[in-house]
């Protein structure tokens, strides 16, 4: 009896640290003095507050669900030479895709059990475009978090398309 009542104590607990709502976007900065650019939470991922512009996509354009991404034919991969993921660790993936008029990319964050994810471009000149996933752990006190890890796709849009530009991806952990 002692085990049941337990079991369902841990099962009210997980199940309140895994819901989540639809994210929105949040606002990253330009240190080239450009407009600013919009760097937004996956689906299923939630984010800071923010707009999400009206021209981002509402569904990630890359499927990671299979062994191989899918790839739409609008949507072109940034070469592997191009995308600097030096001060990534192992969780994160190391490829990027640009779409629309390329200025909006999509990159790979980390999220899963407390854990949201978020992307934010840090910096942007002629030659390098920097971009921060950014992982968020929220975990309410009193409470017990899952340890899963999934890849979380996030896009965010530049102020001017990616081009010939080396995109340079960074993490940055976070407690909310």
């Amino acid at each position: 009896m002692r085990n049941a009542v337990a079991a369902v104590a841990l099962a009210v607990v997980l199940a309140g640290c895994s819901s989540g709502t639809p994210g929105a976007g949040s606002s990253g900065s330009s240190s080239s003095g450009a407009a600013p650019t919009t760097g937004t939470s996956a689906p299923g991922s939630t984010g800071s507050s923010g707009t999400n512009p009206t021209n981002a996509p509402a569904q990630p354009p890359v499927s990671i669900s299979e062994e191989k991404p899918v790839i739409p034919p609008n949507v072109t991969p940034v070469a592997k030479e191009k995308v600097d993921t030096t001060s990534l660790s192992d969780t994160f993936r190391d490829e990027a895709y640009v779409f629309n008029d390329g200025r909006d990319v999509e990159v790979f964050g980390v999220g899963g059990g407390c854990k949201e994810a978020r992307a934010e471009v840090t910096a942007q000149s002629a030659e390098v475009v920097q971009i921060t996933l950014v992982t968020i752990t929220k975990q309410p006190p009193g409470t017990m978090c899952t340890q899963e890890v999934r890849q979380v796709p996030l896009t965010v849009r530049l102020a001017a398309p990616l081009g010939d530009r080396r995109l340079v991806l960074e993490s940055r952990e976070e407690t909310a």
